[in-house]
């Protein structure tokens, strides 16, 4: 899906100390190639790769294995790494080469603190959980970290100067949870703005009720899978049922599951889903961004969320995401007083957190 991209933008042995330098903040593959996409549409700058990173007593944790299934782990660190390097991109593990006159950032749920006060540009990955009991006690409780009630407190940080979103239902979810309007921006999204490619595939199956799974349970929320696998049979009643493992789940548990209790399904760990959503006739998610897939391509589609709302907040079909984001940090890069919008957002952020953050530096509040 993204051949071509070692000779459109790899690493120069040649830097002239006159380019902007500018560090992305990967995190899963997905998001990892999406800043890949923006940085090749950035033109001259000097850019640097990083995986997700955290600072302070939350680094000390990462290092006990606690939060290994999540992007700050060391297992979606290493697959974020083996991308970089295989594509010959300057890494700078951490930003600690310091000194970058912008940040593209995959998330805001952490903002270690080398990157605050750098202007600083977060785009949107995809969809962004439900808004639990624990979103609404981190509203409440303002000192407590963001990243607690995982991705429904993206975009809520104020620690950024331009948020680019998928869709103007999106950038209107944001707004109603807190996010300055000043700085939202709706661009759309890489490796979601031209679902239609995917169309055009090898993959042998048609005509099959497809289940996307979850790593839920990997990430410390609760999922009654069971329960989940059935109801994917009553869609399918007798139709071929496959199962697309997510690539973060213990996919050897997630077999056994769904062999016990959907016999005849068939079961693939690895592959391109999209392509597998183009050629499937019904989509099956809870939580996942895949369903915007198959909404843009027409699919029958269920989720744990309301669909018709979800069908305000696909990404726009534009074909340009990546570009149009590379040209919301070249304006940064060009005029910084442009950031002035979230210099504000910053210090209230900071009035709200100072209490969490003398007790625990480095927790990402």
């Amino acid at each position: 899906m993204f051949e071509g991209y070692p000779g459109e933008y790899q690493r120069s042995a040649d830097i002239s100390p006159v380019r902007k330098r500018v560090l992305f903040i990967c995190g899963s593959i997905n998001q990892t190639k999406q800043l890949h996409q923006i940085a090749m549409r950035m033109g001259d700058v000097d850019a640097s790769f990083s995986p997700y990173y955290c600072d302070g007593a939350l680094e000390i944790i990462r290092r006990t294995g606690l939060l290994d299934t999540t992007i700050l782990g060391e297992k979606l660190k290493n697959r974020c790494l083996a991308y970089l390097r295989t594509y010959d991109l300057d890494v700078d593990y951490q930003g600690r080469r310091g000194r970058y006159d912008l940040v593209v950032t995959c998330s805001d749920l952490i903002m270690p603190r080398n990157i605050r006060g750098v202007p600083c540009v977060l785009v949107q990955e995809g969809m962004t959980d439900p808004e639990n009991l624990l979103y609404h006690i981190v509203r409440r409780l303002r000192f407590l970290p963001r990243w607690l009630a995982s991705t429904s407190t993206t975009g809520l940080s104020g620690l950024y100067d331009r948020f680019c979103v998928a869709s103007e239902g999106y950038r209107r979810l944001f707004i109603r949870k807190g996010a300055d309007p000043s700085t939202l921006v709706v661009t759309g999204i890489p490796n979601f703005d031209d679902c239609d490619r995917y169309l055009k595939n090898d993959f042998p199956l048609h005509h099959f009720v497809l289940v996307c799974t979850s790593d839920m349970r990997e990430t410390f929320k609760y999922e009654n899978r069971v329960k989940f696998i059935r109801k994917a049979v009553a869609i399918a009643a007798g139709r071929q049922l496959v199962f697309k493992l997510h690539p973060n789940e213990n996919a050897a548990r997630a077999a056994r599951e769904i062999r016990a209790h959907a016999p005849g399904a068939l079961v693939f760990s690895a592959g391109n889903t999209e392509e597998m959503i183009a050629n499937c006739d019904v989509l099956v998610t809870r939580y996942s961004t895949t369903v915007y897939v198959g909404l843009a391509l027409g699919k029958e589609c269920y989720s744990d969320f309301d669909v018709e709302e979800l069908r305000a907040m696909v990404p726009v079909q534009n074909r340009s995401a990546a570009r149009n984001i590379a040209g919301v940090c070249a304006g940064l890069l060009a005029d910084p007083s442009l950031a002035a919008p979230g210099i504000g957002a910053r210090r209230q952020a900071g009035v709200h957190r100072t209490i969490m953050g003398a007790l625990f530096p480095g927790l990402g509040v």
